[in-house]
């Protein structure tokens, strides 16, 4: 099993799987995580998601009636730390043109533009069906745990 390494000052985009991951103790990266919010919790660096995570994470416990579970994600994603950035216009222009030259999905190209526009030098993931996207390190959780 890999360890994920995080340099210090990095500034870190989050998809939605590592709150999910996180929030749930996902039995294989949940331990794999903990260097991330250790340097948060440190201020060794930033991290930024989109507000489309709030949609993605909370719908699972919504559908399923879990309050427990919609409590665990309210009350991560109060605790601060992770900045959430509003979708804009900026954010939408900059996705569409990632879906016109990729076969990125809706959600995942509003992530990508939002790591974007956040000036992010690590895209943390478990997808990987996202593309090399310049000036941005696509860590793939899966592949971590494999190395």
């Amino acid at each position: 099993m890999g360890q994920l390494t995080i340099p210090d000052a990095a500034i870190v985009y989050i998809d939605t799987s590592i709150v999910i991951y996180t929030v749930e103790n996902h039995p294989d990266y949940w331990q794999l995580l903990q260097p991330l919010w250790s340097k948060l919790r440190n201020r060794e660096v930033q991290i930024f998601s989109s507000e489309l995570l709030i949609l993605e994470a909370l719908v699972r416990p919504i559908r399923d009636n879990n309050q427990q579970l919609l409590d665990d994600y309210e009350r991560f994603l109060s605790l601060g730390g992770i900045r959430l950035i509003p979708i804009n216009q900026t954010i939408v222009r900059e996705a569409a043109q990632l879906r016109a030259t990729s076969n990125l999905r809706t959600p995942d190209a509003i992530h990508v533009a939002t790591a974007i526009n956040t000036s992010s030098t690590l895209f943390l993931s478990n997808d990987r069906r996202l593309p090399p996207i310049p000036n941005l390190s696509v860590i793939v959780l899966q592949d971590v745990l494999e190395s």
